[in-house]
């Protein structure tokens, strides 16, 4: 499924079967970065009827609730369950520059604040290490029979957010990716969020 926003309901019922369902659906708008907050959000759609409904609803709610947004319809994406969630980010400080941040999402970032930070570019041996720094490690081993996740997908993407973060230093101010999902051995791993924010006064290409 090209990573492009559908525009009408129709359009976005017409693509939602690309990658199979159940899909998940997003509102696209560069005003708009909190996006379950206006009705933006929508899991487990699993028929074009159901996408073409859900479309119409969210792209009426959200213009009614932010008129004043910029609208570019729809994003849809294949729903993904489980894996392992885990949060991703980039601080650039105005004096050492950009600093990767690495984390277990829900309860062990939001309470426990167990989280890792190197300074940008890394390769992956020292994102394997940067992962290894936190407490709650062993849930990326497999708990309680769930399987364990894919670590060098994960490290490969730290090492990947940190060059990109460094390539970027001049425009970029931060990136979260919450959640970042890793999923089981050898499956991957995936960003199911984004916000990215530019200094300003950068273009926003």
């Amino acid at each position: 499924m090209p990573n492009r926003p559908r525009a009408t309901p129709d359009e976005a019922a017409r693509a939602a079967g690309e990658p199979g369902f159940p899909v998940v659906m997003k509102i696209r708008s560069p005003d708009i970065v909190h996006k379950t907050e206006v009705g933006g959000v929508r899991l487990n759609l699993d028929s074009a009827d159901a996408v073409r409904q859900a479309a119409g609803e969210m792209l009426a709610a959200v213009a009614a609730r932010v008129p004043d947004a910029r609208i570019d319809g729809v994003l849809l994406a294949p729903m993904i369950s489980g894996g392992v969630e885990t949060i991703l980010g980039v601080h650039v400080d105005p004096v050492f520059g950009p600093a990767v941040m690495f984390g277990l999402g829900g309860i062990f970032v939001e309470v426990l604040q167990d989280v890792t930070f190197r300074m940008a570019p890394f390769d992956k041996e020292e994102a394997l290490r940067m992962i290894d720094e936190i407490r709650g490690r062993p849930m990326l081993d497999g708990v309680r029979g769930a399987p364990a996740a894919d670590i060098p997908a994960l490290a490969e993407a730290l090492s990947a957010l940190s060059q990109f973060a460094a390539a970027h230093r001049d425009r970029l101010l931060s990136v979260d990716l919450n959640p970042f999902v890793v999923l089981p051995m050898g499956q991957g791993a995936m960003a199911l969020d984004a916000v990215v924010e530019l200094k300003e006064g950068t273009d926003h290409d």
